[in-house]
C-alpha cells in the first residue's frame, strides 16, 4: 500500500509518457508489486493454472527488452518489525493486533514463507527473467526501499513499484503503471514535480505518513489529506522532523487551532477506530518514541549499500539464453520452441540493433565516423526489404545477419535511420531499377494471356473438323460460324 491517500495527493504530478521513454534506461522492478498487479488481471481459478499472469510479465519484459531497458528484478526479504502488526491485519488472520505488537521495539524482523502460493510465484518470474538475461537483487527487507536506494545513488534511472511510500525511502523518478499494446505508455512521478508543485519533499512525506497512515504507523485520528498537507506545508520541509523530534505530535494540535485541544488525538471508541488512525490517549513521550522510529525506518531502511557484492552482481550484463528461455516456456506455457522464438527472438534483435545505434551515435558525438563496413562492430541488419507501417507507425522489414534463425522482422524506420542510414540510402538506391522491372513485366503477361487463346482456337477447329465428319451435327456447325 505504502501512504494513505499520497497517490491521490499526488495526482497533480501524475505524467503519461510514451512507452518509448524507456529506451535505453536502466530500470529496477519491485517484482512483487508486479506479480500483484498482473495476477490482479484475473483472479479465476483458470487465470491461475494457465499461468495468466506470468505470460503478461513475459509480454512487458519482451516490450522493454525491445527498448534496450536494462531491467533488475527487486524481491522482498523479511518484513520488518515495524510492518508486523500491518502484515498480520492484511493475512486477516482474525486475531487482535496487541499493545505490544504495534511496539516494535526490539521485535525482530520475520522471515517470509516461502512456500506460499505467492512465493512459488515469485520463483517462476525470476526464473523466467533469467532466462531472457535479468538480474534479480533479493532485498533485505522492503524491495521498494532497495529499488529507491539504487535510484537514489544513480544506478539506476527509475523504479517500477505501485508502493507510494517509494518516495520516503529516497526514489526520485517512479514508474506506478506501464500500459503495451498501440499508444503504449507508463505513468510516472518525479520527486522533482512534486518538490516544485506541492513543496513536499521527503520529510514532509514522512510527516504526511505519520498523519494520515502508512506501512508504518497507523496514522493519528482527525487527519484527513487536506489537512495534513496544510499543516505540513505550514512547518515547512526543513523543519518539519525536526519539531516532531522535539514535539512530538504537539506541533499539529497548534496549527489546528479551529479545533478543540486534544481533539485530533481523541479516539473514545476503539472499535470505531480505522486501521490507520491511533489512539493517542497514552504517554505523549511513548508515542512521540514511536514517530522517532517510523522516521528512523524510512530514513535507514535495512538495504544491499550501492557498492555491495549483492548490487554489483544485479548491475552485471546477463546474457539471453535462448534454450533455457525455450525450456521455461515449454515448462510454464507449454509452448513449443518456435512459438517461444517467433515471440523473443524480434525483441532481442531490435535491442541489440538500439545499441549499435548508441554505438554509433557516440562515435558520431567523438567526431569519429567509420564507414559502416569498417565498424568494429558488425551491423546486425543485413538489408532492408521493404517499406512497412505498423498502426500509423513508418517501419522496415529488415533482414539479420545470422541471429539465431531469425530471418527477418519489422523495425521502427527511425531506429534503422539511427542505427544505419547507409541502409536506406542502399535500399532508396535499388527502387528506380526495381521500377524499370515492373515496367517490363507486362509484356510477358500479354503473351502468357493469348496462350489459353490460342489453345481455345485449336479446340475450335477440331470441333469443327468432328462436325463436317459426323454431319448430324449440321446445325451446331452454323451456329458455330454464326
Amino acid at each position: 500500500m505504502g501512504v494513505k491517500n499520497l497517490w491521490d495527493i499526488l495526482e497533480s504530478c501524475k505524467k503519461t509518457l510514451p512507452l518509448y521513454h524507456l529506451q535505453n534506461k536502466r530500470v529496477c522492478i519491485d517484482l512483487s508489486c508486479w506479480m500483484v498487479q498482473l495476477q490482479n488481471v484475473n483472479k479465476s481459478h483458470a487465470s491461475i493454472k494457465d499461468k495468466l499472469y506470468l505470460k503478461g510479465l513475459f509480454h512487458r519484459l519482451r516490450a522493454l527488452i525491445a527498448l534496450n531497458c536494462s531491467l533488475i528484478f527487486v524481491t522482498d526479504g523479511s518484513i520488518p518489525a515495524i510492518k508486523l502488526a500491518t502484515y498480520r491485519r492484511r493475512l486477516n488472520s482474525g486475531t487482535e493486533v496487541t499493545r505490544d505488537e504495534t511496539n516494535s521495539h526490539n521485535v525482530p524482523s520475520l522471515r517470509r514463507n516461502m512456500g506460499s502460493e505467492f512465493s512459488c510465484m515469485i520463483k517462476e518470474a525470476k526464473v523466467l527473467g533469467l532466462a531472457l538475461g535479468i538480474p534479480c537483487l533479493d532485498g533485505i527487507e522492503e524491495a521498494e526501499a532497495q529499488c529507491a536506494l539504487l535510484n537514489s545513488e544513480s544506478l539506476c534511472d527509475g523504479c517500477f513499484t505501485s508502493d507510494s511510500d517509494v518516495f520516503l525511502f529516497g526514489a526520485r523518478t517512479v514508474y506506478r503503471d506501464i500500459c503495451l499494446g498501440e499508444g503504449g505508455y507508463v505513468v510516472c512521478y518525479e520527486m522533482a514535480d512534486i518538490e516544485s508543485t506541492l513543496g513536499f519533499g521527503r520529510n514532509s512525506l514522512i510527516t504526511l505518513a505519520l498523519l494520515l497512515g502508512s506501512d508504518y504507523s497507523q496514522g493519528v485520528h482527525g487527519f484527513g489529506p487536506e489537512s495534513a498537507c496544510q499543516i505540513v506545508k505550514s512547518v515547512g520541509e526543513e523543519v518539519v522532523l525536526k519539531k516532531i523530534a522535539l514535539e512530538g505530535i504537539s506541533f499539529a494540535k497548534k496549527s489546528k487551532g479551529s479545533r478543540k485541544q486534544g481533539q485530533v488525538l481523541k479516539c473514545n471508541d476503539k472499535e470505531n477506530c480505522s486501521d490507520h488512525e491511533m489512539n493517542i490517549n497514552g504517554s505523549e513521550h511513548s508515542s512521540q518514541r514511536e514517530f522517532l522510529r517510523v522516521i528512523d525506518a524510512y530514513l535507514k531502511p535495512k538495504c544491499h549499500s550501492a557498492d555491495s557484492d549483492a548490487v554489483h552482481r544485479a548491475l552485471a550484463l546477463l546474457p539471453f539464453q535462448r534454450t533455457e528461455a525455450q525450456k521455461i516456456c515449454a515448462q510454464l506455457f507449454e509452448w513449443p520452441p518456435e512459438k517461444t522464438d517467433e515471440y523473443i527472438l524480434p525483441k532481442i534483435a531490435e535491442r541489440d540493433l538500439r545499441r549499435f545505434a548508441n554505438l554509433h551515435s557516440t562515435s558520431s558525438n567523438l567526431g569519429i565516423h567509420f564507414p559502416l563496413h569498417e565498424i568494429p562492430v558488425k551491423c546486425p541488419i543485413s538489408g532492408i526489404i521493404k517499406h512497412r507501417k505498423v498502426q500509423g507507425r513508418e517501419c522496415f522489414e529488415v533482414s539479420w545477419e545470422e541471429f539465431d534463425g531469425l530471418k527477418s522482422s519489422i523495425i521502427p524506420a527511425e531506429l534503422v535511420k539511427s542505427a544505419c542510414p547507409e541502409k536506406i540510402v542502399e535500399f532508396e538506391g535499388r527502387k528506380p531499377q526495381e521500377k524499370k522491372q515492373n515496367h517490363r513485366k507486362p509484356r510477358p503477361k500479354k503473351s502468357n494471356n493469348r496462350t489459353p487463346l490460342a489453345e481455345i482456337d485449336k479446340q475450335l477447329q477440331n470441333l469443327l473438323l468432328d462436325i463436317e465428319s459426323g454431319g448430324n451435327s449440321f446445325q451446331m456447325f452454323h451456329f458455330l460460324q454464326a
